[in-house]
């Protein structure tokens, strides 16, 4: 039992650098202090999909459509510093986060009908393309 528990221990130390070596993504080549600000716009955008389904959950639909817009939708670029941190993207990754951001945008719209109608269908439709488009830039994608 102890040799499974401490051979079990020795791989999982050493796994780490054997998927960092199997890791197909493209490894984006940007200066430090772009690194940290891309990945704290991200844990903010990871954040904001959490606030947005705590908020629906609450039925408080206008305000999940607010940090939707306000933190993930086309009217968060300025704030994420969009124009600066995309000359540096390859073309697709620059796609993939306009697409993000417009999904947002969208989803904020159907969120609110939702409020009106009822209906969330929709809502969790666009909010799922949201999210869609933060799976294919990170499964294209790494800075490490």
């Amino acid at each position: 039992m102890k040799l499974n528990l401490k051979l079990l221990l020795l791989l999982s130390l050493l796994a780490p650098a054997s998927f960092a070596e199997d890791d197909k993504r493209q490894k984006l080549d940007f200066p430090q202090m772009m690194q940290q600000h891309m990945l704290a716009n991200m844990r903010d955008h990871l954040l904001a999909l959490h606030e947005i389904q705590t908020l629906m959950a609450a039925a408080d639909y206008d305000k999940a459509a607010e940090v939707a817009e306000q933190r993930l939708g086309l009217s968060s670029l300025d704030n994420h510093g969009a124009a600066h941190m995309a000359s540096m993207m390859p073309k697709e990754m620059q796609d993939i986060g306009t697409g993000m951001h417009k999904a947002a945008s969208q989803f904020a719209v159907t969120v609110v009908d939702a409020g009106a109608s009822g209906d969330l269908k929709r809502a969790l439709g666009d909010l799922s393309k949201v999210t869609q488009q933060c799976i294919a830039c990170h499964s294209a994608y790494r800075l490490y």
